[in-house]
């Protein structure tokens, strides 16, 4: 089956049809339509769904397909991927339905056996350079099971949901490392005259900044001074800023598929900012800049990542369709919507909750319509398996 030749197939569509239900299904869906006692319920399993499930999914699919271009080695497939996507399944249902134990043990399972899948290529392959994306998965897994602990009243976090915040910076750090490979290479071979580049300190710093944010955050109800971390993520802010400036984001406004990347980036020192706000108490809420960085930054950059390397592994020229550019506009409006909606009044909030939700999910829905033929389907060359390629990657 195509569909389970190479992971970026069945859990790029898994992650999309999560992202297209999971919104709505919270927000409209009548009361008596939801499980009568769930494991997780209302902005708990929001928190975790958007993390844990459709976050993790779409990473696998990526980092299941990107191993077998760092290492030239096959990655899971048949029916050895066809048992990680039901593992990834079974966790979403008992997730909602419970009951608690058999939710907390199934999904705790996902994320290391992700980890497990990309090192061994990468181990096997002496391909030591790429060891650090593998392992994000397992320190994702930590995290999940931090949320899960947290939940069970065994461990006190610092925050509401703090396992789910310390994943979303745990994302944050791989879409930095990943994008900065990426984004600049892409830009360059696309567009000849585009003169993408980069800077040691700011690179340290844009890095530096994320891993203090990510290590010193759930402390900081009992570190000495905690509104440092303000400054923190101000720095953070400026050194992303100028890092995608560097990248020279304005050759790629010709090509959907590419400035899809540096506007989704975008949002990631815009989510610095509003965190440097919220830690000063200036009364940005806490949920602008999380939502800045899950449904603005890893949203879009997973959205933008998605189209491209499911073109290029399925031997389709990398060009965008109208579909593909209404989803890229949908989901970062969605974004947009979420963040600062709220801002403009309590009265304005349900709204604004609303109008995202149906955007942010809808772009999720349109690539779901759009790339099953595309994701089921063998390749367009039909060589006998997707083979190795780096296109897309």
């Amino acid at each position: 089956m195509a569909v389970l030749s190479v992971g970026f197939r069945p859990f790029y569509l898994l992650g999309a049809a999560l992202a297209a239900i999971a919104l709505p299904l919270w927000h409209f869906a009548p009361v008596d339509l939801l499980p009568a006692e769930p494991y997780l319920a209302g902005p708990a399993w929001h928190a975790h769904e958007m993390v844990f499930g459709f976050a993790a999914a779409v990473m696998t699919g990526f980092l299941l397909t990107a191993a077998r271009a760092w290492t030239g080695l096959g990655t899971l497939a048949g029916w050895r991927l066809a048992g990680l996507a039901l593992l990834w399944v079974a966790g979403r249902v008992l997730i909602a339905t419970g009951p608690a134990v058999p939710a907390i043990v199934v999904d705790c399972l996902f994320l290391p056996c992700v980890s497990l899948a990309v090192a061994l290529p990468v181990v096997k392959a002496r391909n030591h350079r790429n060891l650090p994306a593998a392992l994000v998965p397992a320190l994702l897994g930590g995290a999940n099971l931090l949320f899960h602990l947290d939940h069970a009243g065994l461990i006190a976090l610092a925050r509401a949901n703090g396992g789910a915040l310390l994943g979303l910076d745990l994302l944050a750090l791989l879409v930095t490392l990943m994008a900065g490979r990426v984004v600049p290479a892409f830009t360059r071979n696309a567009v000849p005259t585009a003169r993408p580049r980069s800077n040691a300190i700011v690179e340290a710093a844009a890095f530096a900044s994320l891993a203090i944010l990510l290590i010193a955050s759930p402390l900081a109800p009992w570190l000495p001074g905690g509104p440092w971390l303000a400054g923190v993520a101000a720095a953070g802010a400026l050194a992303h800023a100028v890092r995608l400036w560097l990248w020279d984001p304005a050759a790629t406004r010709g090509e959907p598929l590419l400035w899809v990347l540096p506007l989704s980036y975008a949002w990631l020192p815009a989510a610095l900012v509003l965190r440097a706000l919220w830690l000063a108490d200036t009364g940005v809420p806490a949920a602008a800049a999380f939502h800045a960085l899950g449904a603005g930054a890893i949203g879009g950059l997973m959205l933008g990542m998605m189209t491209r390397s499911a073109l290029g592994h399925t031997g389709r020229p990398l060009a965008a369709r109208p579909a593909e550019c209404v989803a890229f506009v949908m989901v970062h409006a969605g974004a947009a919507v979420r963040v600062f909606g709220p801002l403009a009044g309590a009265a304005a909030e349900p709204h604004a909750l609303a109008a995202s939700a149906l955007l942010w999910s809808g772009a999720f829905a349109l690539f779901l319509v759009a790339y099953w033929p595309i994701l089921t389907r063998p390749r367009i060359d039909e060589p006998p398996a997707d083979s190795a390629s780096t296109d897309g990657m």
